[in-house]
């Protein structure tokens, strides 16, 4: 069996039931990531499989716990596809350091943090010791395009490798 990033990515994308191999468009005056010097900042990802937003409501009244946990995890593999396309390969991420959940939430809703679970539990899956990072999950009043949930994430990369030096005789 495969145990490479891309496969458990692959594999988990096949739990939840969509492809994210396509490009992952952002609309804005904005970039879905920045690179600043060994660390990547992916922007804010809510549940969209192309151009439809896959959970949206609030958690709590519209919205079970349940379909909470799955905007997170699609939340989180747009987020995951965004950084493959920018990186290359997902093998270049050292460390998951840090994802903020945004849940849309009902006044009494609470598991914020088991909504964010979902998330955690992914990154995990994908890359095990590496993706465990910190964590802040928050109930909002609303999200863009009534978005559910939204996840965002800092990773830090691998050194890149130095240049090949060649040497003439």
């Amino acid at each position: 069996m495969d145990d490479s990033r891309k496969a458990l990515f692959d594999q988990a994308a096949a739990r939840v039931g969509h492809s994210f191999a396509g490009e992952m468009r952002i609309g804005g005056n904005y970039v879905s990531t920045v690179q600043h010097g060994d660390e990547v900042y992916v922007s804010g990802q809510i549940p969209r499989i192309d151009n439809t937003v896959m959970v949206v409501g609030r958690v709590g009244a519209e919205v079970s716990l349940e379909q909470g946990r799955h905007a997170a995890r699609i939340c989180t593999l747009r987020a995951l596809a965004i950084l493959q396309q920018t990186l290359g390969d997902l093998q270049r991420i050292k460390k998951v350091l840090r994802i903020n959940v945004y849940v849309q939430s009902a006044a009494d809703f609470t598991q914020q943090s088991e909504v964010a679970d979902a998330a955690s539990d992914l990154l995990y899956s994908v890359f095990a010791e590496a993706g465990v990072h910190t964590r802040t999950s928050l109930g909002v009043y609303q999200l863009p395009k009534n978005a559910s949930v939204e996840v965002d994430m800092i990773v830090a990369l691998e050194p890149a490798p130095a240049p090949h030096e060649t040497t003439e005789d």
